[in-house]
């Protein structure tokens, strides 16, 4: 099994998220906060959810309070942000450390594999890592790159993992 289908993470709610659930699934994982200028990706991401979950796609954002203190909230302040702001149905993990001796899992293995222009940390909210179906991250993006912007390079892994 692919390392990456060897990681879990607890979804806002407490659930255990196991991403072995997620062989044969294009994966897009992406570190959130509710109070960035880059918040309004939440409705852009919810749009891809929108339009590709049938297909294979799953979104998980990970909050993060490591950039400004931009996500301040405990774990239902932060569901009702989403909620009542933005209409997010993707999957939403508890908050997260994305660098520093408490990096999650997921972002370790990720800034690993995909280290990133200069160096391995992530430098804001809404960087944004895609993986194939089979486990394989495929790009890391920075903040400012627009989910939409992703839509073929998905639609392409989309389109890889049904063959």
């Amino acid at each position: 099994m692919h390392p990456f289908h060897q990681l879990s993470a607890t979804s806002l709610q407490g659930q255990p998220i196991d991403f072995k659930e997620f062989v044969g699934k294009v994966v897009l994982i992406v570190n959130t906060a509710s109070e960035c200028g880059f918040t309004y990706q939440y409705e852009s991401l919810q749009a891809l959810h929108e339009k590709y979950a049938s297909q294979g796609l799953i979104i998980i954002g990970f909050p993060c309070n490591q950039f400004g203190q931009q996500e301040p909230g405990d774990a239902n302040q932060i569901a009702q942000g989403c909620l009542i702001n933005y209409g997010v149905s993707f999957l939403i993990a508890e908050k997260v450390n994305v660098n520093g001796q408490h990096t999650d899992s997921v972002f370790r293995y990720l800034k690993s594999v995909l280290p990133g222009f200069l160096t391995r940390k992530i430098k804001w909210n809404f960087t944004k890592f895609l993986v194939a179906a089979d486990g394989t991250p495929i790009e890391r993006y920075a903040p400012f790159t627009k989910p939409e912007k992703l839509e073929k390079v998905i639609e392409k892994a989309l389109l890889a993992a049904k063959v």
